[in-house]
């Protein structure tokens, strides 16, 4: 699975944006999908999870109610939706891909990793 995230950009607090991860490979459908974010300084942190079928997503704390993820298996891409835009959202965003994962929050259950998109959200 090779993945490509795009959608990133410089928006004013308050304003939204639409990221994209678009996969290749027949397995992405039957893989749960995530957005990592990496501040500079800091790790990469979990933003939200994706499961095959949209069953299940899980977000973090900070940007619940802000952010939604979804996904089209038909068109092999997964999108997070950032409303509500805040500076401390800004962060390299990544998509990662997993055909199994214990624990959707961690980036070490995921094998594949998209190149990075760029949010810039300004005061």
């Amino acid at each position: 699975v090779q993945l490509q995230a795009s959608g990133g950009g410089l928006v004013q607090a308050g304003g939204s944006l639409r990221l994209s991860c678009a996969a290749s490979g027949r397995t992405f459908s039957m893989s749960t999908v995530a957005w990592f974010r990496q501040a500079p300084g800091k790790e990469r942190e979990f933003v939200a999870a994706i499961s095959r079928r949209s069953s299940r997503s899980n977000y973090l704390d900070s940007v619940k109610g802000r952010f939604t993820i979804s996904r089209d298996n038909a068109k092999n891409a997964v999108y997070l939706q950032m409303n509500s835009l805040k500076p401390e959202d800004t962060a390299v965003y990544y998509c990662a891909a997993t055909p199994v994962v214990a624990d959707p929050t961690s980036p070490d259950g995921y094998d594949y990793w998209g190149q990075g998109t760029l949010v810039t959200v300004s005061s």
